[in-house]
């Protein structure tokens, strides 16, 4: 405790350097009202990641607001205390501290971003305290010897291109794309859902002739792009975010590159994607854990809850954030706590050893909190993104080689 006392007199000058959101009122959500469940979480809301912070943060209040509209947790009723990280893992450590330290929340949620999970998920350990995170999902998370760590998603992003590597693997030779051009953004996520896919057809016999990587805060992919288009690859992978998959296919049609097969992590699930890109989309292919079509009960009601409150229907990042906020509660309904202390290691007890409900399915966890699923792949058909792999879940077919921009 009294090693606690002084972290939290240190990171008093972080909390006054923060930027507060609140989604309930302005001041102590709590409101002086013990009868709350107060849940921390830092965002990138500003920065490299802001654009999929700030659906993470629509997620996160969607849940609350149905957790609430259904009596709260345990009776009480839930709300949030938000901080910007501002896309820094520095600025996302001093903001978990103060969410437990000073702020003394109940529960926390993950942030955005890998690079933004390892460094808060570490102070989350430090205290003890559950780890439920809804967007770092590159192996090196689950090699950090965490226990109190959850992914709320279907699968790792090692992983999340398996369908389609299994789909181009399974064609004749002769109708296979025969190389390969890919570039990445140097970011964990971003690389391990890129890699993934290389290092699955590489082993496959297909011959990788362009493997670049650039930093987060690239705007001008020329060059990048010009290598790809003098490579002529039958086949694009880009380890994405959201900016640089638009940047990168932009500066690509631009050189008139035309492959059989572009394959882009995250952004082409972003409500935003068609309008930044144009009419030009068809056939560009995405790993994702959701869909708003699917039927599970929960989801049915998330979509609904959704467009009544945005407007929109969700995407993935907005769904990965609710079913964090569903892993967290079916463990608090179960145990019958919701605080610091002793009740957090219950919690994380109780998901080691139980498979929860979600808007995705089923999701159950190993000892280090990777999900034990599979991602589905979606690609641009007549215009709208479609479910196409495995074949038993598609919405359409498969469109390969893929029409040209």
């Amino acid at each position: 405790m009294a090693k606690r006392r002084r972290r939290a007199v240190s990171w008093a000058a972080a909390l006054s350097a923060s930027v507060l959101l609140v989604t309930a009122c302005s001041g102590d959500p709590r409101g002086g009202d013990e009868d709350v469940v107060l849940i921390g979480v830092s965002l990138p809301l500003t920065g490299d990641f802001s654009e999929p912070g700030k659906g993470v943060q629509r997620g996160y209040e969607a849940w609350v607001e149905s957790v609430n509209r259904d009596g709260g947790l345990l009776g009480r009723r839930v709300e949030l205390k938000i901080l910007d990280d501002q896309s820094a893992a520095d600025r996302v450590v001093q903001d978990y501290e103060a969410l437990i330290a000073l702020h003394e929340v109940d529960l926390v949620f993950g942030p955005f971003s890998t690079r933004l999970v390892i460094p808060s998920a570490r102070v989350a350990e430090e205290y003890g305290m559950l780890f439920v995170e809804p967007a770092g999902a590159a192996n090196e998370v689950f090699e950090q010897g965490f226990e109190n760590l959850f992914y709320a998603a279907p699968a790792i992003a090692n992983d999340h291109y398996d369908h389609l590597a299994d789909h181009i693997l399974s064609l004749p030779e002769d109708e296979r794309p025969q190389t390969v051009a890919v570039a990445s953004m140097d970011d964990p996520f971003a690389q391990a859902t890129a890699y993934g896919l290389r290092d699955r057809l590489r082993e496959g016999g297909l011959e990788i002739v362009v493997d670049e990587e650039y930093p987060p805060n690239t705007t001008d992919f020329s060059s990048i792009a010009a290598k790809i288009n003098a490579s002529g690859a039958d086949m694009v992978v880009g380890g994405t975010q959201y900016q640089d998959a638009v940047n990168i296919i932009v500066q690509l049609q631009q050189l008139d590159y035309q492959p059989k097969l572009a394959a882009f992590s995250t952004a082409p699930t972003n409500p935003e994607f068609s309008a930044a890109i144009g009419s030009r989309t068809e056939g560009i292919v995405s790993p994702t854990g959701y869909t708003p079509d699917a039927p599970f009960p929960s989801n049915v009601e998330f979509v609904e809850l959704y467009q009544e409150m945005f407007g929109t229907p969700p995407a993935e990042d907005e769904a990965n954030a609710f079913t964090t906020g569903q892993v967290v509660a079916a463990a608090v309904e179960a145990v019958g706590c919701a605080e610091q202390g002793e009740c957090q290691e219950r919690l994380v007890d109780w998901l080691h050893e139980n498979e929860v409900e979600t808007i995705v399915g089923p999701l159950s966890w190993d000892g280090q909190g990777r999900p034990e699923g599979a991602h589905l792949i979606q690609q641009y058909v007549d215009g709208e993104i479609r479910i196409v792999l495995p074949g038993e879940t598609r919405e359409a077919e498969f469109l390969y080689p893929k029409p040209e921009w």
